[in-house]
């Protein structure tokens, strides 16, 4: 029996053995190891004769069970089996020290799943662990460098929950709204919108939590000291490993300067875009005010012909005073025109504000009816500006009669003379200002007001909102003309059933300066002429056949001529006494012909006249203070004063 015992057992210690041999030689000869992992291959040949050795004692227990005659017994011994099982017993002995011996050469701690494991492949095991502590490290240092960025970025970072519960909070969203950290972590978004926005919050969650990818647009939000701040926000979802939305992150930034810059710059390109506009319409109507001069000229001086030669006949008299009184409606027209184009030949000088409002008052309260409240508050300080008072005048009037046109049922008027400060940045100002202190004159009414469509119109010449036939359109682009020219500006302020307050800005003057003008033209006859010989210089053959004829009147001899070329052929065969000329002629201007005279007689006395001056009298617009100008429409007594006059400041006249 023990001998059944001892077969059975070699024989599955020798399948167990063999077993375990096939399972390491396998997977290594699978992996291309069963050369180089030298090791494995020592483990499996350990296995193999050890599995040899147990079927050879297998054998030998087989010949005992089996009973082998005892003299055949001794001749299978004598052939050697035990001394061959004895003989490998030694050979898997040396196989052990073998193994201890190499594993002793690598130092291999054999661990848990590692009795396989070459020092090579041990090796690549320790670089491909220390490639993943160093990318674990990498991932773990960008981590907290984006922690880092997000923390201190200026733009506000939420995180939030699906349902809108505040989880995340960075220095940006503390510095922009005013909260802290600990205030919002746990709280409801909605703490941060009014009542608009909740609703616009919420609407946004609901789309996240639907599975929509992001979104970005502009609102407002609300900050902890109750102040309303513009941001553009950009909303993305956040997802888990399953794709589940899991919260939102909102980015916000502060865009209120920004919206401040584009609409300063909307209104800078605005006001530009108006002031390209008024001076296209600015050169056509100078243009047009320009010839209707000549025309006013010649109807006005001929219908004072026409009067001279009638005296005797009081129903013509009565029918050209009626056209002489549209005459002078057109001509104060086209000074308007003219105005409004800084075409006007003007005469500024210092001018006392305080003065000038006295002045107006007095004049509106004779004039501006009983239903209305007239008040004036003058500066307590005096204020001196540069301007032409007679343009500061009818500034001023045209704005207190918008004002009574305003207020049909009455109300209060206020004309008012101050000093203020501007820093540069207004944006409502037409045209913009420098920083400085200037004088400031305030006409305001409890009239009408006007809705911000008419308000942004109403500098626009021939714009008007008064019935047919009430107005021109012409007063406020009137007014613009005369502010700008005088290096000032206008700032409107309107309000529908209120009223509406016109605030000029006038640079003031700070030293005195020359205020010397020309003494008026008296009321008495014109002096005469005495034969003396004018150079008249016209283009309009009608207009200078008027001249001609008030000229020749007066006591003059008269040389005409239509341009340049023919007055300087007239001159050079019969000379003359003084010139008359237009500014403005086909070929060379009025002015280049004085020159060219003036080489010949330096004493020459010239008279200029326009209806449209065009900047040829002074770089400036202005006259320059040796120039006389005849404006254009002019009468008899205007011409032949303003000649005399003329005539008589020349340095040869002087001498006499």
């Amino acid at each position: 029996m023990p001998d059944q015992i001892f077969l059975l057992g070699n024989l599955v210690i020798m399948v167990a053995y063999a077993a375990i041999m096939v399972a390491i030689v396998v997977p290594v000869a699978r992996a291309g190891q069963l050369r180089t992992n030298r090791l494995a291959t020592a483990t499996a040949l350990i296995f193999f004769s050890c599995a040899v050795g147990h079927g050879l004692h297998a054998v030998m227990a087989y010949r005992t069970v089996m009973q082998v005659p005892a003299a055949h017994q001794m001749h299978m011994d004598g052939t050697g089996w035990p001394w061959t099982s004895a003989l490998w017993d030694l050979f898997t002995a040396a196989v052990g020290v073998y193994y201890w011996t190499l594993r002793r050469g690598y130092g291999v701690l054999l661990g848990k799943g590692a009795i396989y494991v070459d020092p090579w492949g041990q090796h690549r095991l320790d670089e491909a662990d220390a490639r993943e502590r160093a990318a674990r490290d990498a991932a773990e240092a960008h981590r907290a460098t984006l922690a880092t960025v997000v923390e201190h970025t200026d733009d506000a970072v939420v995180g939030v929950t699906p349902e809108g519960l505040i989880t995340a909070w960075n220095g940006g969203a503390e510095r922009l709204f005013g909260y802290t950290a600990e205030e919002v972590l746990g709280q409801p978004a909605a703490m941060l919108a009014d009542e608009t926005g909740s609703g616009q919050q919420a609407d946004v969650l609901a789309r996240i939590r639907q599975g929509e990818r992001g979104m970005a647009y502009e609102t407002r939000r609300l900050c902890k000291d109750g102040t309303l701040v513009d941001v553009a926000l950009t909303i993305t979802p956040i997802h888990d490993q399953a794709g589940a939305v899991i919260g939102a992150s909102a980015v916000a930034r502060d865009v209120t300067a920004a919206k401040e810059a584009a609409e300063r710059q909307r209104a800078i390109e605005e006001r530009s875009n108006q002031a390209q506009r008024m001076e296209s319409l600015g050169k056509l109507a100078g243009g047009v005010a320009h010839d209707f001069n000549n025309i006013l000229a010649i109807i006005a001086n001929y219908t004072d012909f026409v009067v001279e030669e009638t005296a005797d006949q009081p129903d013509v008299q009565a029918d050209l005073t009626q056209v002489r009184t549209a005459v002078e409606r057109a001509t104060n027209l086209t000074r308007q025109l003219l105005t409004f184009t800084r075409a006007e030949a003007i005469q500024p000088q210092d001018v006392d504000l305080n003065a000038a409002v006295t002045e107006v008052q007095m004049m509106l309260e004779r004039t501006i009816g009983e239903h209305i409240n007239l008040i004036a508050v003058p500066s307590p300080q005096p204020l001196t500006v540069h301007a032409d008072p007679g343009q500061l005048q009818q500034v001023l009037l045209n704005l207190a009669i918008n004002a009574r046109d305003a207020m049909p049922e009455g109300g209060t008027l206020v004309l008012e003379a101050n000093c203020a400060a501007l820093d540069g940045n207004e944006v409502n100002m037409q045209p913009p200002l420098p920083a400085g202190t200037y004088a400031r004159l305030l006409v305001s009414d409890t009239g009408e007001g006007m809705s911000p469509e008419t308000a942004a119109r109403i500098f626009e010449p021939f714009y008007t909102t008064k019935p047919q036939g009430r107005g021109t359109g012409l007063g406020l682009a009137t007014v613009y003309g005369i502010v700008t020219e005088a290096g000032g500006s206008v700032n409107v302020y309107s309000e529908l059933g209120i009223g509406t307050t016109f605030r000029i800005y006038l640079p003031l003057v700070t030293t005195a300066a020359d205020t010397a003008t020309s003494p008026p033209v008296s009321g008495q006859a014109p002096p005469r002429g005495d034969g003396s010989t004018v150079l008249v210089v016209e283009d309009e053959p009608a207009l200078a056949r008027v001249i001609a004829r008030i000229l020749t009147n007066g006591g003059y001899h008269v040389l005409t001529a239509a341009n340049a070329t023919e007055a300087l052929d007239l001159y050079g065969q019969h000379g003359c006494d003084a010139l008359l000329t237009d500014v403005i002629m086909p070929g060379s201007s009025g002015r280049r012909l004085a020159e060219l005279l003036l080489e010949r007689q330096p004493d020459l006395p010239v008279l200029y006249m326009s209806g449209y001056s065009n900047g040829l009298l002074g770089t400036t617009h202005i006259l320059d203070e040796d120039i006389a100008f005849l404006e254009k429409p002019f009468t008899a007594a205007d011409l032949l004063h303003k000649l005399a006059a003329t005539r008589e400041k020349s340095p040869s006249h002087v001498q006499q």
